[in-house]
């Protein structure tokens, strides 16, 4: 660790002398590491993007591949241009990699074709990874070096001076393969101008985590050396000729692997330039994006670098931090979680095949059960403007193919996890005033989540929906005729679905709906699936001392059963294709905390402050929460619910460093798309949003001050620490000004952001009283009834706020 440690902070040293800062980003870019997550399952994108990219050029490896490429130490398979960042499952995208090779003797059929023989190792020393720009060598002696535009991947190969048996020096070859990460190609096609030596092809392809297939397109062309000779290759054999070649998957097991290459004269540099645009639409389009963003190839490259570091130091602005003395890796580790929440959803405005509109199409969300926790309400905060179109995006699907996703990728339907999240999405945006967004649409689309049942509820809307009305809870082994899905989760559903129809209740309340009633009574539904007399024992038999947990029920209302620890990290793990549950991703100890919005109401179930105190304590200290998933993330912080917001504090600390740090393996689990990212900034910013309503918790930031310009009202929030301490033992709040005035409530509203109000803490070693009392609680639904006591959404939440 210590090597590791000492290794990246040389790297963050060398990025900081090599990059041309703005003076906007000299406190926050030289921070970003790619590279933090970039092993041992965090699966992030470790390449060039701009924010919101759809061309994602990286180094694709054999070995930890979900998102192209990672510090494992595997090999090099070739460098593709598009991938997504910290997904789980199969590898992601990562279609038509380029491999640049030396043939023996200037033989092509002595080149290396299939992935498994060319894959070539790296020097791990020579891997440099900065916002926009990624660089590494081969083993070979062949640099790779890459960037981006929004559309347009641009690489440049430097090739070492390397000679035949006659004396004569080898000739650059660059091939094209057709396939993606995890060959799921179907079809595919290339084709090869002789003259220029330009490429194009296409790719009908599976999405990582979905249902369908969709097709790709791409244009390459060359610049800095002359083209000598052009073909295509079939497995391990090439030829000159033909120059047009089209595959299947291939017969049963065996994959068909065939592309095409294209040599050139060796220049005096060894450099030879190669431009990629991507398309969803047509080849034509890709040279077409190619053409426009990167006219020059030679002399773009460094244009590309240096406007993708402003891209990014724009999109950094926003946050302004006092460190205090926080050492530099815990800075890294805060600045890159921010840089990972924007490389995905991907814009592909104007790339959507599907249907004609005039509004944002983004993709990528993957999944919203991941992103609705932290990473969109962090972007509701530092990036309004896109999270505004993100909505629409998500609108606009709902609109033309029916149904809100709950998951999508590649322009396919990705599976659904839990309840229909992007309700939790609209609501959260809705109840922070975020503009630009139709609201009566929005609403329409979260009612059609509610009451109608798609055939395919694997994918889109709810399933079950008979039963929820009916019964009020999504029955073990439902008898469900209406659509069709994995016949499991009904504990997950149940919960999810209340809070997803609380969701809808505010939403329709605040727009003076009269529906609403039944949505706040569905809210209530958890309750439903609480067996107050059920027990749980670890798998040695030992008693956890705790009762009372929710359980599957039958449809007649009789109990079934599934052990509270299973699909916990103490037991085996669970997900829709391996080992399906009635939890999703989780055990029924870590779905008992998910009762966001009437968290009082649970605290009182399960026997008051000091019982939950000692549940959540238990949850943690005992290894059953798993901190590598996105459903612990709220348990961190639930404990302000109980009056105790210093065990909050205490709870984050002991996963940031340890968990979530600046190391090559500093996070827990795949990053999301940024959900693990966007944690470590909320953690270290001293406030945790509960998603879905106006209330941000707040905790003793890791860093001495923060500063949040809201980027549309251009009014700046502070958060300021008195007797700061960058060890860490002054971490608990003992008093709190708001404004300048005493403020005792454990929680604040986004008004704090949007009016730019100062909050100081003052710290110390004990826990206080402060924000322990009742009336210093977070608002819970039974507490304050909101369906009975409002006029609207955002009046309850900005009056709450304060």
């Amino acid at each position: 660790m210590r090597f590791r440690l000492h290794s990246e902070m040389k790297i963050l040293a060398l990025i900081s002398f090599l990059i041309p800062l703005t003076a906007a980003a000299k406190e926050d870019i030289h921070y970003v590491n790619p590279l933090i997550g970039s092993t041992a399952g965090g699966n992030v994108f470790a390449g060039a993007s701009l924010p919101y990219g759809l061309a994602k050029p990286v180094a694709d490896v054999d070995g930890q591949n979900t998102g192209g490429f990672s510090t494992d130490g595997s090999n090099v398979t070739g460098f593709s241009h598009m991938h997504d960042s910290g997904t789980g499952g199969n590898p992601s995208q990562g279609q038509f990699p380029v491999f640049p090779q030396l043939c023996r003797d200037n033989i092509v059929d002595n080149c290396n074709f299939s992935k498994a023989d060319r894959a070539t190792h790296y020097v791990e020393d020579s891997v440099i990874a900065r916002p926009g720009y990624f660089a590494l060598q081969l083993d070979n002696g062949i640099k790779a070096e890459m960037t981006a535009a929004e559309r347009t991947a641009l690489y440049r190969f430097t090739f070492p001076e390397t000679y035949a048996l006659n004396g004569s020096m080898l000739d650059p070859l660059i091939l094209f393969d057709l396939t993606d990460l995890w060959d799921s190609r179907q079809n595919a096609s290339i084709g090869i101008d002789a003259d220029t030596g330009r490429v194009v092809g296409n790719g009908t392809f599976l999405p990582s985590f979905g249902a369908g297939s969709y097709r790709a397109f791409f244009c390459a062309d060359f610049a800095g050396a002359q083209v000598r000779d052009t073909g295509v290759w079939v497995n391990d054999r090439a030829g000159s000729e033909p120059k047009e070649l089209y595959v299947t998957r291939g017969f049963n097991n065996f994959y068909l692997q065939a592309g095409g290459y294209v040599t050139f004269e060796r220049p005096d540099d060894g450099v030879v330039t190669v431009r990629v645009g991507v398309s969803y639409l047509s080849s034509q389009q890709a040279c077409a994006n190619a053409e426009a963003e990167v006219p020059d190839p030679i002399p773009d490259f460094g244009r590309l670098e240096r406007e993708a570091i402003d891209a990014w130091a724009e999109k950094l602005r926003p946050i302004k931090i006092t460190s205090g003395g926080v050492s530099d890796t815990m800075l890294s580790a805060f600045w890159s979680g921010i840089y990972r929440t924007m490389l995905s959803p991907q814009n592909m405005t104007g790339e959507n095949p599907l249907w004609e509109s005039a509004e944002p199409y983004f993709d990528s969300f993957y999944c919203l059960w991941d992103q609705f926790r932290a990473q969109l309400p962090l972007l509701t905060l530092i990036d309004p403007d896109t999270q505004t179109k993100l909505i629409r995006s998500l609108l606009d699907t709902f609109k033309h193919e029916g149904w809100l996703p709950d998951c999508r990728m590649s322009l396919c339907k990705g599976w659904t996890q839990g309840g229909s999240n992007a309700d939790v999405v609209l609501t959260d945006a809705y109840v922070k005033n975020l503009t630009g967004v139709d609201w009566d649409l929005a609403y329409k689309a979260m009612v059609n989540d509610a009451e109608n049942e798609p055939l395919e509820w694997s994918y889109e809307g709810r399933g079950g929906l008979q039963s929820w009305k009916r019964l009020n809870y999504v029955p073990y082994l439902d008898f469900d005729y209406l659509g069709f899905g994995t016949n499991s989760r009904s504990i997950s559903r149940t919960v999810e679905y209340a809070y997803n129809d609380y969701g809808i209740g505010i939403v329709g309340k605040g727009l003076d709906k009269e529906e609403n009633a039944k949505y706040f009574s569905r809210a209530n539904n958890w309750k439903n699936l609480f067996k107050a007399d059920q027990t749980s024992f670890l798998e040695n038999g030992t008693n956890t001392g705790f009762t009372g947990f929710f359980q599957p029920k039958y449809l007649n209302g009789t109990w079934g059963f599934q052990d509270p620890i299973a699909c916990s990290a103490l037991a085996s793990w669970c997900s829709l294709t391996s080992n399906p549950s009635e939890t999703f991703e989780s055990s029924i100890w870590e779905y008992l905390f998910y009762v966001p919005h009437d968290m009082a109401a649970l605290i009182k179930l399960l026997g008051g402050p000091d019982s939950f105190v000692k549940r959540l304590d238990y949850f943690h200290n005992s290894g059953l929460a798993d901190i590598s998933n996105e459903p612990v993330f709220l348990t961190v912080y639930q404990y302000h619910y109980a009056g105790r917001p210093a065990l909050s504090t205490k709870r984050a600390h002991s996963y940031i460093p340890q968990s979530f740090n600046g190391s090559h393996n500093g996070l827990p689990g795949n990053d999301d798309s940024g959900a693990m990212g966007s944690f470590v900034a909320w953690s270290m910013m001293g406030l945790f949003p509960n998603p879905g309503q106006n209330v941000y918790l707040i905790s003793a930031p890791f860093v001495e001050a923060v500063e949040v310009t809201h980027p549309t009202t251009g009014c700046t929030a502070t958060i300021r620490s008195t007797n700061f301490d960058p060890n860490y033992q002054r971490v608990y709040i003992q008093s709190a000004l708001l404004n300048g005035q005493p403020y005792t409530k454990n929680w604040i509203g986004h008004e704090f952001f949007t009016q730019g109000m100062t909050l100081e803490l003052t710290l110390g070693e004990q826990e206080s009283d402060w924000g322990t009392r009742t009336d210093d609680l977070p608002p819970s639904f039974s507490d304050v009834h909101v369906q009975d006591e409002v006029k609207g959404a955002r009046e309850w939440t900005v009056t709450m706020g304060h």
